[in-house]
């Protein structure tokens, strides 16, 4: 007997108070923003990210906003121009900074944790109904894509998807095979953490190796900025890194991601393993991360 998706989240809502779907609604609503696009640029709904005294980040869509510039209209109707600081056209993200500060921001939650069966909200701006909301189930939940029977239009680009809790788990992006999709926020804060990643100060090249009888990926160290991270914490010319305490690292862009995620942690030291005169070692390196000026209330 095939499930009818309406029933499985109306069972998912059974028992809690309808006043609790509707804070949750109003919360949601409060962190998100409508924003229109500058030339090019389709126009589409936003969430606000981080905030400080005087400025705060919005989270889009990459697709919504081409232009260096667009204008983000608050809940209460007040419209900024903001900033696109960061814009990844490949993962479909982009990020801008309005002169405003003290704003509501989002809860946000960890997409890993998301599971496919849960029920999600998505809150944007459809056919310029500003705020609106729209109920579905997962399908699908990764790395990459979170899936999900909520039905979109034109307008909710950029704007958020969230869990029953009410903490943003994703950026709907975009409508295939019926599903909505949308970037995970997981990724999201990987997207943002590339501004704050510490830098090495090396030079590698990926080299192929085989130790104890396995195939791995080195990463050899020729070249050692002065003055750097790398020099600082005792890195050497020679050096082949080849992951970190946890795990091998499988291609050239390992290193870098290690890097984001690290930032996106707040880690300031980081274990690298690495072989140097033959031996495998692990080896502590530290860092400092310039963050950005904006900061979560």
């Amino acid at each position: 007997m095939a499930l009818n998706m309406t029933e499985v989240a109306g069972a998912q809502m059974q028992g809690a108070p309808a006043s609790g779907i509707v804070e949750i609604a109003e919360h949601l609503r409060r962190s998100s923003v409508l924003i229109g696009g500058g030339r090019g640029g389709r126009g589409g709904s936003g969430v606000i990210w981080e905030t400080s005294a005087n400025k705060s980040v919005i989270i889009t869509n990459a697709h919504v906003v081409k232009d260096r510039r667009a204008y983000v209209t608050l809940r209460d109707g007040q419209t900024s121009e903001g900033r696109i600081t960061s814009l990844d056209a490949r993962s479909d993200l982009a990020a801008l900074t309005i002169e405003t500060g003290g704003l509501p921001v989002a809860t946000i939650g960890d997409s890993d944790t998301l599971r496919v069966g849960e029920l999600v909200f998505a809150v944007g701006n459809p056919l310029g109904l500003v705020g609106a909301l729209a109920v579905g189930i997962v399908h699908v939940s990764g790395k990459q894509w979170i899936g999900a029977d909520v039905r979109l239009a034109p307008g909710n680009s950029g704007g958020m998807l969230a869990d029953a809790e009410g903490h943003v788990v994703g950026i709907n992006s975009m409508i295939a095979n019926g599903l909505a999709l949308a970037v995970p926020s997981n990724a999201v804060k990987r997207f943002l953490a590339r501004d704050a990643r510490p830098q090495l100060g090396i030079k590698i090249r990926a080299l192929p190796m085989t130790r104890d009888g396995s195939d791995m990926l080195g990463l050899l160290v020729f070249d050692i900025q002065s003055g750097s991270v790398a020099e600082k914490s005792g890195l050497m010319i020679g050096d082949t890194i080849v992951g970190t305490r946890d795990r091998l690292f499988a291609n050239s862009n390992d290193l870098a991601t290690t890097l984001e995620d690290a930032a996106a942690s707040n880690l300031e030291k980081l274990e690298l393993s690495l072989i140097r005169g033959g031996k495998k070692i692990h080896w502590p390196v530290t860092f400092q991360i310039n963050r950005p000026e904006t900061e979560a209330e």
